[in-house]
């Protein structure tokens, strides 16, 4: 699965607001139900708490990927979320995180669960962080994204 077809580029915010890990949560959640409004928030945020309680979701320095399963949704849907300032979001370095993708998976989706998580590392690994935060624009972004695969 290409990580064009999980994060829409109406999904991808480019100026998080919030400082810390679960106003960020809120935040991308909110982006997502400004583009799926049938889908329930709080199970949403339940889901992605109860993954972030057994692991925090932090993958590289400056980088998380909080995700759950949700059974009101079918197949994989993300958004992706940029700060300069940086989240305050636990860590293991201590250092804040700058770019967040936010994975919601549908119980179906649970075999395509690590093709994606692999798809955002390799990403991460190839300097995710810079080309997001030089991405002018959410279309930008989607551009880069649309690249890596």
């Amino acid at each position: 699965m290409l990580l064009a077809e999980v994060f829409n580029k109406n999904l991808i915010k480019l100026d998080l607001e919030s400082r810390d890990k679960d106003a960020v949560f809120d935040e991308l959640v909110g982006e997502i139900l400004a583009v799926k409004p049938e889908l329930d928030g709080e199970e949403i945020l339940a889901a992605i708490h109860d993954r972030e309680l057994k692991m925090v979701t932090s993958v590289a320095p400056g980088v998380a990927v909080p995700h759950g399963y949700f059974r009101g949704l079918n197949g994989i849907i993300g958004a992706l979320g940029f700060s300069r300032r940086g989240i305050e979001y636990g860590s293991r370095d201590n250092k804040p995180v700058h770019l967040v993708f936010m994975v919601l998976l549908g119980e179906g989706a649970r075999e395509r669960h690590l093709h994606v998580l692999s798809r955002i590392l390799t990403f991460v690994k190839s300097g995710a962080l810079s080309y997001i935060g030089e991405a002018e624009s959410p279309q930008k972004a989607y551009d880069i994204l649309c690249q890596a695969g």
